[in-house]
């Protein structure tokens, strides 16, 4: 029989996402402080989330009534990242982005620090976007989840897999 595992990954369920979008224009349309203000917020691409307003304060209120949708929908604020606030024309806009996946380095960081601070027989090997963790007991793997879980790598993890 194969050792106990589980799987690393950073994934947001973009239907959460969407609806968390949909939460926060429909706010933003009928909130009295954004009338007038031209205030919203939408899809710019797969990932890629546009808030815009007409000054600066309106539209980094906008990501805020954004954000609030985000965590009420149980996605991590960490899967998302926000850009500066830039004016264009009379617009001020704000480009953000869904964070999914764990890049190389991270993925590096992390398995580093399973062998470091981890239980003794605990392996971590990378693939592709996530982190297979296998060790011969499923206490040492539940050991590894709290460190994991204590630690802030800056992204959302999600443990998945768990066999």
């Amino acid at each position: 029989m194969a050792d106990p595992s589980f799987d690393v990954v950073s994934k947001v369920d973009r239907q959460e996402v969407d609806n968390a979008l949909n939460q926060a224009s429909k706010e933003l349309s009928t909130r009295f402080d954004f009338r007038g203000t031209g205030a919203k917020v939408e899809w710019a691409g797969e990932e890629a989330v546009t808030i815009e307003a007409e000054t600066e304060e309106r539209a980094l209120a906008a990501v805020e009534v954004f954000k609030e949708k985000l965590i009420k929908r149980g996605i991590s604020l960490k899967a998302f990242d926000v850009g500066e606030p830039a004016m264009s024309g009379k617009v001020c806009k704000i480009n953000g982005k869904i964070v999914q996946g764990i890049s190389s380095e991270k993925a590096k960081q992390i398995a580093k620090y399973v062998r470091d601070e981890g239980p003794k027989g605990v392996q971590a090997q990378i693939q592709g976007d996530q982190l297979r963790v296998s060790g011969k007991k499923k206490d040492h793997l539940q050991d590894v989840i709290a460190l994991l879980k204590e630690k802030d790598f800056e992204i959302a993890l999600q443990f998945i897999n768990y066999r």
